[in-house]
């Protein structure tokens, strides 16, 4: 009897196992799909308007390569996107073969100093760029430049919408990490 019970435990703890390799590939797939989406989103953030600064008509025109913040997070992006993309195809190969996705605590070890350091560098683009962005909605306020985003709107929620995105890799990469520190805590 003592058997079967071990034999359902072993069985109970490769399935528990697996579930939280699962989730693992999935938050990788979600960090590869959110990353992918905010530099796509970012990329296309173009747009050119005419705006009334006390009866001058001023042409402006925007694109998100004017600002070394959105370059930057364009950057983090396709880093991200490729750590992402690797780390997916790791997981998915080894889910696919049975065996265990981090089979080793160095490799644990590994993962979560990636995941810390890749999402590290998505809240920082996410920053740069928010800063930015404030600054193109409410306008220079101890001067008369009035706020960009009036006159170039599409422009202004691609961005927002695109920060908001590396906002959301960066939960993913935070999520895979912590799952990272839940198998490591386990095997000790």
């Amino acid at each position: 009897m003592s058997r079967n019970g071990d034999g359902e435990e072993v069985v109970a703890k490769k399935r528990t196992r697996r579930i939280k390799e699962v989730v693992q590939v999935a938050l990788r797939g979600g960090c590869l799909a959110a990353s992918a989406t905010a530099m796509a989103v970012m990329l296309t953030a173009n747009e050119e308007g005419v705006a009334d600064i006390y009866g001058f008509k001023l042409t402006l025109s925007s694109n998100w390569s004017f600002s070394p913040s959105y370059q930057y997070v364009v950057g983090a992006c396709t880093a991200t996107i490729l750590y992402s993309l690797f780390q997916l195809c790791f997981g998915v190969y080894r889910l696919l073969t049975g065996s265990p996705i981090i089979p080793s605590r160095f490799q644990a070890w590994l993962c979560f100093t990636f995941d810390q350091l890749f999402g590290y560098l998505m809240m920082s683009a996410a920053s740069a760029g928010s800063g930015v962005t404030n600054l193109n909605k409410t306008g220079i306020r101890h001067t008369p430049l009035p706020d960009f985003c009036k006159t170039l709107s599409s422009f202004c929620n691609h961005v927002a919408l695109s920060i908001l995105l590396v906002f959301l890799s960066f939960i993913f990469l935070a999520s895979a990490s912590f799952f990272t520190v839940i198998l490591l805590s386990a095997t000790t």
